[in-house]
């Protein structure tokens, strides 16, 4: 029997603001305990909430990034459950009318047996609306005992809600890596998921193939790792169809994901929406978005990823591979911005360094490109070099090295370990003639008809020079002689 997998995502978005969704408190990660919730968090009596314009204004940048409707008029409702770090008893979240309505997210899946280039998929977004967060539940912090840190309670949330569109695990990560880009890249939230910035909650089910009805879902919570993601879909794939195969029943939970078992465990029933006893907030007013609200958010809007890749290719001429690799997250676009301008030159050199060099680096070390101990006008005075043949291309590679070690820049180093290109072609001759003498027998072989012979000589001339000889010149130099 074949059985397919639809996964559906919820993501906790977590806004970059600067105070809490409802009252003036800091949401700064780090605080001890309870420090950061005020009167408004906790709900104390005869406090009211006063909505963060940033929040909705961070809500509106969603929606246009994915070009959703966005709502004229959006409602605040309490969802209510008991929960210990819940302090009002209920939740300020989004039901009937969130903010942003239905959009969409193109995704690319990677290659896979049977598809060796990948392929693209349209993942439909139901809707995202604001929330505030609940509080933090500690265990351990007193033997026996467990602690309840309210500081999160009340921080602003843009929890994002797709149709389930995804039929694979590997569909579900490709969506969640490309939303996570998406809202650093315009600047919503800083997609740190070790302090949970970016959470995602995945409901599975599976149904045999070719069936239309949805199977019963089991609700994977607070998922902060794409590998934990990938692991935990996977698992519970297996189990679901393995349970239904051996005649059992799925019943709709929320369940855990443990990384140490590889194994997802019920935490409680899943509740249905009616549950909650959703009603609308009486201490908040309709949320009313105006057109010109909308403008005014289109205008500090930045390039989105998908029409800067597009330039790319038109106004660099660059391969769509390339285009893609460069705009895959917002600080690598603008260090290779910045570097071509800087640079003057051919802009596929400036894009081979960036996608060669620097993110080898920058993955060997573990470092976003903001901390990049190379500048783009650095890296650019050194491509600079390399264009006016001051360097060769392999020179280059040890200069960068260098500059990246915190040596100094390019011209620095270059004078400093006299690395400067040797040009002049009377000394390049010169090394050619030593070498010639010392490798007879290659000569003999290229003269035969071992082309590989002459790629050896070159080798043989570059290593006398010390990496430092023209390699054009060589290459000329070299055909002259072995022709005469």
């Amino acid at each position: 029997m074949e059985w397919e997998v639809v996964i559906g995502l919820e993501t906790h978005t977590q806004l970059q603001t600067k105070s809490k969704i409802f009252s003036g408190s800091s949401i700064a990660f780090g605080a001890a305990p309870n420090t950061q919730a005020s009167a408004v968090d906790i709900a104390l009596p005869g406090v009211l909430p006063v909505l963060n314009k940033e929040a909705v204004q961070c809500a509106i940048k969603f929606g246009l990034a994915v070009d959703a409707e966005i709502s004229p008029r959006s409602v605040f409702a309490r969802k209510n459950y008991f929960y210990p770090d819940l302090p009002k008893g209920y939740q300020i979240s989004q039901y009937e009318l969130p903010v942003v309505g239905k959009g969409s997210l193109t995704i690319h899946v990677g290659a896979s047996a049977g598809n060796e280039n990948g392929y693209e998929k349209t993942i439909n977004i139901t809707r995202a609306h604001l929330e505030e967060d609940a509080g933090k539940s500690v265990h351990g912090a007193s033997e026996g005992m467990s602690g309840i840190d309210l500081n999160r309670a009340g921080t602003p949330l843009l929890e994002i809600v797709t149709e389930p569109d995804m039929r694979s695990a590997a569909e579900a990560v490709a969506y969640a890596k490309k939303l996570h880009e998406l809202v650093q890249w315009i600047g919503i939230c800083d997609g740190n998921m070790q302090e949970g910035s970016f959470r995602c909650d995945v409901n599975v089910s599976v149904r045999k193939k070719g069936a239309e009805k949805l199977g019963t879902r089991r609700e994977i919570k607070n998922l902060n790792s794409f590998r934990f993601m990938q692991q935990a879909i996977e698992y519970e794939t297996r189990w679901q169809i393995e349970t239904l195969e051996d005649g059992g029943t799925i019943q709709q939970a929320t369940v855990l994901f443990n990384p140490d078992t590889g194994e997802t465990k019920a935490m409680r029933s899943k509740e249905e929406a009616n549950d909650y006893r959703y009603f609308p907030d009486p201490d908040l007013l309709p949320l009313q978005i105006t057109a010109s609200d909308i403008e005014a958010i289109k205008a500090v809007m930045p390039e989105l990823p998908a029409d800067m890749k597009a330039r790319f290719e038109g106004e660099y001429s660059l391969s769509a591979y390339d285009a893609a690799a460069l705009t895959a997250s917002r600080g690598i676009a603008d260090y290779f911005i910045a570097t071509t301008a800087a640079f003057g030159g051919d802009a596929k050199i400036a894009a081979n360094w960036v996608m060669g060099a620097v993110a080898a680096k920058l993955n060997e070390e573990g470092k976003d490109i903001s901390a990049s101990p190379v500048s783009p006008t650095a890296l650019a005075s050194l491509l600079k070099r390399i264009a006016d043949n001051t360097i060769s291309n392999k020179i280059a590679r040890e200069v960068f090295e260098a500059m990246w070690a915190g040596e100094g820049d390019a011209d620095h180093i270059i004078d400093k370990k006299g690395l400067k290109q040797v040009t002049d072609s009377g000394a390049i001759e010169s090394i050619i003639d030593e070498v010639l003498a010392a490798n007879a027998a290659m000569v003999e072989e290229f003269k035969a008809g071992k082309e590989k012979a002459f790629n050896a000589l070159v080798g043989q001339a570059m290593k006398a020079s010390k990496g430092k000889a023209n390699p054009a010149q060589v290459n000329e130099l070299l055909k002259k002689k072995l022709a005469s």
